[in-house]
C-alpha cells in the first residue's frame, strides 16, 4: 500500500479514525437490521416516524450530538447503540494507525473492522453469519500476510487447525454431555481468524479467549439466578477481541 504508507503519521491516524466511523455507522445498522430481516440496502429512515434521513442526519457521531439524539422531525430517541459502535469503530482505526503507521495498522484496522460486526452479533444475538466468517477468512488468506509477517502456509494450517481444535471440542462435549456446548459459528470463526494471525499466535488467541469467557460467565452468574453450566456464554465475542489484541501482544511475547 505505497500511498497509505506514504501518509503522514497524523494524517494516517485522522484518516483511519474517519474510515472508522463511517464502517461503524454501515456496521451498527447491519447488526440491526439483519438479525430482524430488515433490508440492508435503501434509505435510512427515522424508527419512529419513518421519515428518510438525509446527509445532515446520518454524519456519524456529529448528527446525534447536534440533535440531542433525538429525531428532528418526530422528536423520537434515537437507539444510542448507532454512536457506540460509530465510536468504537473509530477507535480501532485511530489504535491501529497510532500503534502501527503503514501497511501493518491499515490492515490490523481492517482485521478490528471485520471482527466488530461478527462479536457484535453474538453479544446481542448469539449469531455468527458463515457469510461473515467467509469474508473474515478470504480477506485474511488473500491481505493478511504483511500484518505478523505470516506465510500463506501457517495462514492455511492455523485455519485448519484452530477449526477442526473448536470442532473436535463441540463435537466431545455433544458426545459426553449430550447437549450443544458451542455454536456452529465459533469454529468458522476461530478458523477465519488462523487465515489472519497464523497458526502460532494461536494458542495466545484461545487463552485470552477462554480467560474471558469464564471470567464473564462467572460475573454473570452472581448477577443472575440460572446455574453456570446453564449459562450460554457468547464465545464468540471474547474470540473476536483476543484476535484484535494478539496482533500486537503476538510480536513482544515471540521476540527473542
Amino acid at each position: 500500500m505505497p500511498l497509505l504508507d506514504a501518509l503522514p503519521f497524523g494524517a494516517g491516524v485522522a484518516l483511519a479514525a474517519l474510515i472508522g466511523l463511517i464502517l461503524g455507522s454501515f456496521i451498527a445498522t447491519l447488526v440491526l437490521r439483519w438479525p430482524a430481516g430488515r433490508a440492508l440496502g435503501g434509505r435510512s429512515r427515522c424508527d419512529g416516524c419513518g421519515r428518510a434521513l438525509g446527509v445532515r442526519d446520518l454524519v456519524p457521531l456529529v448528527s446525534a450530538f447536534v440533535s440531542r439524539g433525538r429525531c428532528r422531525t418526530c422528536g423520537a430517541r434515537i437507539d444510542p447503540f448507532h454512536g457506540r459502535v460509530e465510536l468504537v469503530s473509530g477507535l480501532i482505526g485511530v489504535l491501529a494507525l497510532a500503534w502501527a503507521p503503514g501497511t501493518t495498522g491499515w490492515l490490523w484496522a481492517l482485521f478490528g473492522w471485520l471482527l466488530l460486526p461478527l462479536g457484535l452479533l453474538d453479544a446481542r444475538h448469539m449469531w455468527l453469519p458463515d457469510r461473515l466468517n467467509a469474508v473474515l477468512a478470504i480477506s485474511g488468506l488473500f491481505l493478511a500476510g504483511p500484518m505478523l509477517e505470516m506465510s500463506l502456509l501457517d495462514r492455511w494450517i492455523g485455519a485448519l487447525a484452530a477449526g477442526s481444535l473448536l470442532a473436535l471440542v463441540a463435537w466431545t462435549y455433544r458426545r459426553v454431555r449430550g447437549g450443544e456446548g458451542m455454536g456452529g459459528g465459533d469454529p468458522k470463526l476461530v478458523a477465519a481468524i488462523g487465515c489472519w494471525l497464523g497458526w502460532q499466535p494461536l494458542p495466545l488467541v484461545l487463552l485470552l479467549a477462554s480467560l474471558g469467557g469464564i471470567g464473564w460467565a462467572v460475573v454473570a452468574q452472581r448477577k443472575g439466578d440460572r446455574p453456570l453450566a446453564l449459562r450460554p456464554v457468547p464465545f464468540g465475542v471474547f474470540a473476536c477481541t483476543a484476535a484484535f489484541a494478539a496482533v500486537p501482544l503476538w510480536p513482544l511475547i515471540s521476540a527473542r
